[in-house]
């Protein structure tokens, strides 16, 4: 009870701030609904359909959902007869859940509050709750647990300083996660962290990061030579692209493009900013430099001479940056100059890009590390560090295109995240806890 209090007056001292981003930015808008009072029977009969079970499969926003594609995929062909229920919290993770999964089966994940978590366990019937890498809701989980539902983490990261603040309220949470039916943890550091968190040693499995199946094996799909032939690039172009931008890093990524346009011509930008709410600013930021830009949103057409000039790509939609990497040869993963912690830089590694990012990696610690390690991607401090990686790209071709291949041959080194996640998930963790019973 006091948990729901809590979150109560929470969201009453942020309402001012949320109504303003609804009113100004169109942001919380949609699934007020499911995200206050839970998942109606209606919508979860429609998700459950015929099926003898249900698993809820659990993606706070965009990257965690691009996670579950494969993975629903093997699981809709290996058990047919069980019904899968998507979540997200974000409106960007909503709506690229509906795009991979269609409409029927994808809902806003309620709010942590009592009532709303346990309508929603009890319309599905799911018997199993499945948490990709790590949304810790104390109500969601106990719910689950009451309800004979277990929980599954999959792809789990717990970098130190998440483990430390967790570890500082752990009167609070320590039983959340001693609820936890089974981690599937992206490596041993994280593994042990989930243990002194208070998850049993018997439920911890090293799966390795799904982020390692799921980065790109080809640049030769459909959807990256779509982008190549809309973009009108030439063979001689030397494109890079900088992706999941924050504030700050596309004008860093304009001054250097700018500085280097002048020795060399080849040189095209692709700016991929992270957030919705962003991209006219950055939009009016490039004119601001003296550039002018192509929207990808307003600009669908195909163009065999649209990248004759300077012009900066902005690509101002959801869910594509995936494909636009792999029309690149340079890339810089963004995110990790400021206090962000970086984004996934395996995508740009599976392309086989000359990879780089900034300083702060800590959401992906691991995984920069190895790329170093393996000299498979550079980690620059700052804009004149960047600048120097983006010039050695351009004057020594071969020495970037060693860095790419050795990037995307560590990648498949490191593949088999998925089937290691299902045999974790199935046989023997759906309705353990009926049987048990």
């Amino acid at each position: 009870m006091w948990l729901n209090i809590a979150y109560a007056a929470a969201l009453t001292a942020v309402s001012p701030l949320v109504l303003h981003r609804m009113i100004r930015h169109g942001r919380y808008r949609r699934g007020v609904g499911q995200k206050l009072l839970g998942l109606s029977s209606e919508q979860a009969a429609q998700i459950r359909g015929n099926a003898e079970r249900t698993i809820w499969l659990h993606a706070v926003s965009v990257g965690e959902v691009n996670l579950l594609p494969e993975l629903v995929s093997r699981l809709e062909k290996q058990h047919p007869e069980i019904a899968l229920a998507i979540s997200s919290s974000t409106d960007t993770g909503f709506d690229l859940a509906r795009k991979h999964f269609g409409d029927e089966r994808v809902f806003f994940c309620p709010l942590d509050f009592t009532w709303a978590v346990r309508r929603t366990l009890k319309n599905l019937g799911c018997e199993q709750l499945v948490l990709a890498e790590l949304e810790l809701w104390p109500n969601l989980i106990r719910c689950a647990q009451e309800a004979n539902c277990s929980v599954q983490v999959i792809n789990g990261r717990l970098s130190a300083t998440s483990a430390g603040r967790y570890q500082q309220f752990a009167k609070v949470l320590r039983s959340t996660f001693e609820r936890l039916d089974s981690v599937g943890c992206q490596d041993n550091s994280a593994a042990e962290r989930f243990v002194a968190c208070g998850v049993s040693p018997d439920n911890i499995t090293v799966t390795g990061s799904l982020k390692f199946d799921n980065a790109p094996r080809s640049r030769e799909t459909t959807e990256v030579n779509e982008r190549i032939n809309w973009s009108g690039i030439d063979p001689w172009h030397r494109v890079w692209c900088f992706g999941s931008t924050q504030a700050g890093e596309e004008a860093m990524a304009l001054r250097v493009y700018q500085k280097l346009r002048a020795t060399h011509p080849e040189l095209r930008l692709i700016l991929v900013p992270r957030h919705v709410e962003r991209f006219d600013e950055v939009s009016e930021l490039i004119q601001s430099e003296g550039l002018s830009s192509i929207r990808r949103s307003r600009n669908d057409s195909q163009y065999a001479d649209q990248w004759d000039s300077e012009e900066v790509i902005l690509v101002d939609t959801i869910g594509e940056l995936r494909h636009w990497w792999g029309v690149g040869q340079i890339a810089t993963v963004g995110g990790s100059f400021g206090d962000r912690g970086g984004q996934n830089m395996l995508e740009p590694a599976g392309y086989g890009c000359a990879v780089s990012f900034g300083p702060n990696t800590k959401n992906f610690d691991t995984i920069a590390k190895q790329l170093i390690a393996a000299d498979a991607a550079v980690r620059v401090a700052d804009e004149a560090e960047l600048q120097e990686f983006v010039t050695r790209c351009l004057t020594d071709v071969p020495a970037a295109d060693s860095l790419g291949q050795a990037a995307r041959e560590l990648v498949n080194q490191h593949r088999g995240a998925y089937q290691k996640t299902l045999e974790m998930l199935i046989p023997g963790q759906v309705g353990s806890r009926q049987q048990a019973a």
